[in-house]
């Protein structure tokens, strides 16, 4: 759980290029419909896409609700769960006005490119894939399903459906780019060979800090182990009271040694965009309480507005149901463009 690191050179330049043409590009990120997003989405990626937004970069948010049925038969809370995304969305600062926010489920061109591009990839070079591994490690290659298996190319036909040339990922997602990328230059190799079609999307890697949860595991939807956006101020401080810390009452910094206290520290720091060492100095020897105590309160004033706009939208679900479909609209016409473009190049248009 370490503390936001400097930018490489090669995303210090990328973000140079971004700041001096924004509009060059579009950017495709996303989640699976799996529960509310919390703070550790927040810190991860959601902030990073409200400031690129705002740098007047196109941003594309993909709800994957196809994703979702990797891991679960019952779909009957995929409506609840769908619009939840886009409340969470909007609350946290993304202008549906200026970005396209749209469910998978509802645009067949999209999903159609998934056959031409499994054609580019073997069944090894997927099996490689660290999610089809570790999903295979898990549950055993016999009980994985034909969905599960074909995810990373999946992913492929939402980037280049979309025709998105940067692609926020932490380091962990970079096997996914990659194959994205393999799948666009193999197309344009045996389809479009003298004028590339498809760009192959680069990779803008995030230096957020990647939180643990509040009991020490990997933070997750249905854990019970973080905070999610829409919680209330007391649900806040029930979640934060019930989080993992150590015997040491003087409260330090060291992710290494101690990492559940780190969480916490960092959590709050984040917050009030401090440095970690600095929190824990001010707790000094205050023990688990007093941390606790500043968490909270630094949670609560920071989640305040958001929580405060999520309530309004979150009224009104006949809004919430316009925002996707507008959004819905605009990504059929952005994948029927691509998918007619390959169709012709591919010699399939009769």
């Amino acid at each position: 759980m370490p503390a936001p690191t400097a930018a490489s050179p090669v995303e210090a330049g990328l973000e140079r290029q971004i700041a001096r043409d924004p509009g060059a590009f579009r950017i495709l990120t996303g989640d699976r419909p799996t529960g509310p997003l919390h703070i550790g989405h927040y810190f991860g990626t959601l902030a990073n896409r409200v400031r690129l937004q705002r740098a007047g970069v196109e941003l594309i948010v993909l709800i994957a609700d196809y994703q979702a049925l990797t891991d679960r038969a019952a779909t009957t809370r995929l409506p609840e769960e769908v619009l939840g995304l886009v409340a969470d969305y909007l609350a946290a600062g993304v202008d549906p006005e200026r970005a396209t926010i749209f469910a998978h489920s509802q645009v067949a061109a999209l999903n159609q490119l998934l056959l031409p591009f499994l054609s580019l990839v073997s069944v090894a070079e997927i099996g490689r894939n660290p999610t089809v591994k570790d999903e295979m490690a898990a549950a055993g290659s016999s009980a994985m399903s034909g969905l599960m298996f074909a995810y990373p190319v999946h992913q492929a036909a939402d980037i280049l459906a979309c025709r998105a040339n940067l692609v926020p990922v932490g380091k962990d997602q970079l096997p996914h780019l990659e194959l994205t990328r393999v799948i666009a230059r193999r197309f344009n190799e045996r389809y479009s060979p003298g004028s590339p079609f498809f760009t192959e999307p680069q990779p803008l890697l995030s230096s957020a800090p990647m939180l643990a949860g509040l009991d020490g595991r990997k933070m997750g939807k249905s854990l019970g182990n973080s905070v999610p956006l829409r919680a209330s101020a007391d649900e806040t401080a029930r979640l934060v009271a019930k989080a993992t810390t150590d015997p040491d009452r003087r409260i330090t910094y060291d992710p290494r040694r101690r990492p559940e206290v780190s969480t916490l520290v960092l959590i709050a720091a984040l917050c009030r965009g401090e440095a970690p060492e600095a929190i824990a100095d001010a707790i000094g020897g205050g023990g688990a309480a007093a941390l606790k105590a500043v968490v909270t309160e630094a949670l609560n004033d920071r989640f305040a507005p958001i929580r405060a706009r999520r309530r309004e939208v979150a009224a009104d679900p006949g809004y919430l149901r316009a925002v996707l479909e507008a959004g819905n609209e605009q990504a059929r016409m952005t994948a029927d463009s691509t998918l007619n473009a390959v169709l012709r190049l591919m010699h399939t248009r009769y």
